[in-house]
């Protein structure tokens, strides 16, 4: 899954506590706490670790849960997902392709075209505005 890696001491000196306790450790933001999660400005969602385009503002639709929620990634190739069996439930995992960074968990009861709700913590990604 993880093609570029970082060193645990540089990521803990350029993330901030929580990015670095999402990202690293599989953690989760508070709902309603993260700066992105009601963000209605168009542009591109990355990777706060590596910088990687993950989803896209035309994605993005309000769930209602406190988190950014999109119904698809920029790219398929974008986010690896995996299985998590902690807190005694299965969930899908979403990780950053290029360096594997935690991003948040997709379920299967988001709207139509593809039924997904890819729901992300904000301090696991960076916004970048769409350039006139």
């Amino acid at each position: 899954m993880t093609s570029k890696t970082f060193d645990k001491k540089e990521l803990k000196q350029k993330l901030s506590p929580v990015a670095y306790q999402v990202t690293q450790e599989e953690g989760t933001e508070r709902a309603f706490s993260g700066e992105l999660w009601d963000n209605k400005a168009e542009g591109s969602y990355n990777c706060v670790v590596c910088g990687t385009p993950l989803f896209s503002s035309e994605h993005k639709y309000d769930s209602g849960t406190g988190w950014p929620s999109f119904w698809q990634p920029s790219a398929d190739e974008a986010v690896d997902t995996k299985e998590d069996r902690k807190l005694w439930m299965r969930r899908t995992e979403v990780h950053c392709a290029t360096c594997g960074a935690h991003q948040g968990h997709v379920f299967p009861d988001g709207p139509q075209p593809t039924g997904l709700r890819y729901c992300i913590n904000s301090a696991s990604l960076s916004f970048e505005p769409k350039k006139d």
